[in-house]
């Protein structure tokens, strides 16, 4: 009895002492703090939603027949896609670095028997216009692709200035526009938003406030930066961006100099000089090839061992030309990869298919150049939302415009590396995250690059240790003098 007695007054002691613990306001705000955690952790990913639809690494074709330099076109009753681009000119380079990517997902699907579409099933097209840099070019090129060519789709491009272009063309005739490389936020503001214009790509504000973010609330080193941008929309727009972001995540940061070039420059000595005597820690710059190239060169060239901090300085010739010291702590921002690379189930089989290709079929340049060794990074977003406005036709059962934009607006698609991706409804924005990655040697590369042989390359530095900028920090410019978007939240809610 007295042993029953002294075990009850020991459960009745621990059950006041939890009563306690439970009811004091430490343990409760405790608690409070942490479920409040995990609901905005969760939240992060729960406001990209779970995907509509997925690439399915176990339905991709048999790709050993693939090449870029000797596509298959298909003929007669097909989907017709325009791919408006820079296919001469200096900026060459530019247009081959998209469309290879984004004929390797029409490849895939077509041998896969196509698309469902309009109670056929059809095979895709993808062609090639040349919209040589120029916008009266890129005008012409698209009305003859539309007139003419009767295409259904236009995609591109390099170049906000051809974007435009394209965007108010496809307006015109009511033929869907997709944005995958040009990112200037003013494409989709109130004056020139176009319902048949999609915006899949990331766009200038947020890839300036995603490097802000990334130097004020994880870095937290550096407060002194310098700008320089190619001058026309995409350049300023940029700067533009990443000012915003440092007020809003890095107040105490100083911009110590801003200079906008002309494209395809070919001497930035006088900028590098105004660096060099400003006092700044880390340069900023959204330049690409050929001038991200020829920026960092002669930046090295001139003894200024400066950090960039930018969005395309990552074309692996041109990084190797500097070397992996000169390479060394090169700051990227990505709108594609992920933290480590293959982190997600079946990516690392993608991943070798591309390189398999690379390596044994890809004998032209400039396919069998170091720039397609991966098919990652932008080369993997390219192809990725390829992909995404292939599923898109093939859920609308139709080229129908009007069907088309029924399906993509709000609609959220997983890339083949796990990447969730959402098209904002109201203003067709892209709503993502982001990665930032520090650039270092390539027995360092490990970090990033999970599968043998553990690096990206040899004969420079590369993606090493990876930061995600979660999309809720880096959301997309909404113009609330837009009639869709007035009242709505920056979800687009």
């Amino acid at each position: 009895m007295k042993y029953m007695m002294k075990r009850l007054f020991v459960l009745l002691g621990l059950l006041s002492l939890l009563s306690l613990v439970a009811g004091s306001p430490s343990a409760a705000l405790a608690a409070k703090a942490q479920k409040a955690g995990k609901e905005a952790k969760a939240n992060v990913t729960d406001k990209l939603g779970k995907p509509n639809a997925a690439f399915d690494i176990n339905k991709m074709s048999d790709m050993s027949d693939f090449d870029p330099a000797n596509p298959v076109i298909p003929t007669g009753d097909v989907i017709k896609i325009a791919h408006v681009a820079p296919f001469s000119g200096p900026g060459a380079i530019n247009g081959e670095l998209h469309y290879a990517p984004m004929l390797w997902a029409v490849h895939d699907i077509n041998k896969r028997g196509g698309i469902w579409v309009d109670g056929k099933k059809k095979k895709i097209a993808l062609i090639k216009a040349d919209s040589m840099s120029k916008p009266d070019q890129a005008k012409k090129i698209c009305e003859r692709m539309i007139l003419q060519e009767k295409v259904q789709f236009l995609v591109g491009t390099s170049g906000s200035n051809i974007m435009k272009v394209m965007n108010e063309t496809g307006n015109k005739y009511k033929v869907i526009v997709m944005n995958e490389g040009a990112l200037s936020d003013d494409l989709m503001d109130a004056a020139n938003f176009s319902p048949y214009a999609f915006m899949s790509s990331a766009s200038t504000e947020q890839i300036g406030r995603g490097l802000a973010y990334y130097y004020g609330q994880i870095r937290k080193k550096e407060k002194k930066f310098y700008i320089i941008g190619q001058d026309y929309s995409f350049g300023h727009g940029l700067g533009e961006g990443f000012k915003k972001g440092l007020k809003e995540y890095y107040p105490e940061a100083q911009i110590v100099g801003e200079d906008y070039h002309k494209l395809f420059l070919t001497d930035f000595a006088p900028y590098l000089e105004k660096i060099k005597a400003s006092g700044a820690e880390v340069i900023y710059t959204g330049d690409w090839t050929p001038d991200s190239g020829n920026l960092l060169k002669q930046a090295r060239q001139m003894g200024i061992k400066l950090p960039f901090a930018n969005l395309f300085m990552n074309e692996p010739n041109e990084l190797h030309q500097v070397g992996v010291e000169g390479t060394k702590g090169l700051v990227n921002i990505d709108q594609h990869d992920v933290t480590p690379a293959f982190k997600y189930p079946g990516y690392d089989k993608f991943h070798k298919a591309w390189n398999t290709q690379w390596q044994t079929k890809w004998k032209s340049q400039p396919f069998n150049g170091r720039v397609m060794e991966h098919g990652s990074s932008n080369l993997g977003s390219y192809a990725m939302q390829m992909y995404w406005l292939l599923s898109v036709i093939e859920r609308a059962k139709s080229t129908n415009a009007e069907k088309i934009i029924k399906v993509w607006e709000g609609d959220t698609y997983r890339f083949a590396n796990g990447k969730v991706i959402k098209m904002r409804a109201c203003d067709h924005k892209a709503m993502q995250n982001l990665i930032v990655t520090e650039y270092v040697p390539p027995e360092q590369q490990k970090a990033s690059f999970n599968i043998p042989p553990y690096y990206w390359f040899k004969g420079c530095s590369s993606s090493g240790p990876g930061w995600i900028i979660p999309a809720s920090k880096v959301l997309p410019w909404m113009d609330q003098k837009s009639d869709r978007c007035k009242g709505k939240n920056d979800w687009g809610e």
